[in-house]
């Protein structure tokens, strides 16, 4: 499985759409609307086999870093 972001890219957060929010969902609302650079990657597989990617995600407004699930991010300009 190839990443679909790459370390250094710039990305927006926008959150995956549906109909109930779950705790998880609702703390990434925050930061919805907002860029980053993505600073690492990491492969996660459940315990069924799925296996995905999770992105740490450097706030361009700030210090700060999130974890996001690969359908949490699109691609930013530049």
């Amino acid at each position: 499985m190839v990443p679909r972001y790459e370390i250094g890219q710039k990305v927006v957060i926008a959150p995956a759409k549906s109909e109930r929010l779950s705790p998880r969902d609702s703390d990434i609302e925050t930061y919805a609307g907002q860029s980053g650079t993505v600073t690492n990657y990491y492969w996660i597989s459940s315990n069924k086999g799925e296996v995905f990617c999770v992105y740490t995600v450097q706030i361009a407004s700030g210090k700060k870093e999130v974890v996001l699930h690969e359908d949490e991010l699109a691609a930013g300009i530049g």
